[in-house]
């Protein structure tokens, strides 16, 4: 299955998602959910959720739900990291942020519901009990206090303050890869992968969410907003740590190329097909928004 024909996959699954609140009392806080869940995105989560589910011998129709569950957990993230509490930011994928739409009350119980609903879906889906139980934990391990929440409380702390390299690599490493490793491990889950196949596709998102965080800074400084969807130059701005800060454009170049090479490695002695995953992380790798 190629790339655009996940992402077709995906969007008309989640574009059911809440539909069923139309009339109900709590209908404003379903369309604040769906404004910020169908509001686009690269969908890479959950593609590579499905694709190592399939590599792995899974059903992808069955893991869907599963692939839509990270999906909102992450939609989830990106709601609440816009609020005026945190970022404060007014434009996400070219649109006006939830907060900004829907106030900000609303926008964080919206998020705050995207991330039981995340959960929610990952235990209905039609897979083996032993398996969603998996994928939930894999969630649930990467979205608390050893993940992305803790990953954002350090980036807190750290603000106003100069950060090594490895400060920095571990709030990344919590807030961006721990998510996509996630993907990964849930998407072996789903499909019944063996404890080999785990690793390497932890090992997999690993190295693509390190080369990930690392064009997300370049392109920071060397993007353009209407590529971006976003504001550029607020990193510099707001005087973040940041990769580019440390490094320069050139040497965060090589370290991506770097990571890009381990990520397609680790794959080859464990899954017999890894012609998609290769070609995401080299995509990845040059991405311009």
């Amino acid at each position: 299955m190629t790339a655009e024909e996940y992402k077709r996959m995906i969007d008309a699954a989640l574009g059911e998602s809440f539909r069923g609140a139309k009339g109900m009392s709590f209908e404003g806080l379903a369309e604040a959910m769906r404004y910020s869940l169908l509001a686009g995105g690269k969908r890479i989560r959950p593609m590579l959720l499905l694709e190592f589910c399939r590599i792995c011998g899974g059903d992808v129709e069955a893991a869907l739900p599963v692939a839509c569950g990270i999906e909102m957990l992450h939609t989830y993230s990106l709601i609440h990291d816009d609020l005026p509490c945190m970022d404060n930011d007014t434009l996400r994928r070219g649109r006006p942020t939830n907060h900004v739409v829907f106030g900000e009350c609303v926008a964080t119980l919206a998020g705050d519901a995207l991330q039981a609903e995340a959960f929610a879906s990952i235990l209905r889906a039609d897979l083996p009990a032993g398996r969603r139980a998996e994928c939930a934990e894999a969630l649930a391990d990467a979205a608390g206090i050893d993940g992305m929440c803790g990953g954002q409380y350090l980036d807190m702390l750290g603000e106003g303050k100069t950060l090594t390299e490895e400060e920095l690599t571990d709030i990344n490493s919590r807030k961006t890869g721990a998510l996509l490793i996630a993907a990964c491990r849930m998407g072996v889950a789903a499909g019944g992968g063996s404890e080999a196949q785990k690793e390497a596709a932890m090992q997999y998102g690993a190295a693509i969410g390190a080369a990930f965080q690392l064009r997300d800074d370049m392109l920071d400084v060397i993007g353009t907003e209407q590529e971006l969807g976003k504001p550029i130059g607020s990193d510099a701005e707001e005087k973040k740590n940041t990769y580019m800060a440390i490094y320069g454009a050139e040497r965060c170049a090589q370290m991506i190329e770097k990571l890009t090479t381990r990520a397609k490695d680790v794959l080859r002695d464990v899954f017999a097909d890894t012609a998609f995953l290769c070609a995401l992380a080299d995509s990845l790798a040059v991405r311009t928004n």
